[in-house]
């Protein structure tokens, strides 16, 4: 599976996300968690049945982060992607 890989500058708040329809195959999402690595902060982040969304502040310039989200779906499954995010001064 190949990683998504996004250019933030150190001061954006950008949001991020994933449209999880084609692998729901008629399921829906029922929770949905993020993970950060140190450096990061989570600004904001919601989900619908279908897509999940993450807002982004901070990261060190020079320095590249790999963030996850993990769904759940109304059926019990459980599926995770991920985001790498290279921070650089723009």
């Amino acid at each position: 599976m190949s990683i998504e890989v996004f250019l933030k500058d150190p001061s954006d708040r950008t949001d991020y996300g994933f449209d999880w329809t084609d692998w729901l195959a008629g399921d829906t999402i029922s929770a949905s968690a993020w993970t950060l690595p140190t450096g990061l902060t989570d600004y904001s982040d919601s989900n619908t049945t279908t897509s999940t969304t993450i807002w982004i502040t901070g990261g060190t310039h020079g320095t590249d982060y790999l963030i996850t989200n993990q769904i759940t779906t109304a059926g019990a499954r459980i599926k995770q992607r991920s985001i790498k995010i290279m921070v650089r001064e723009q």
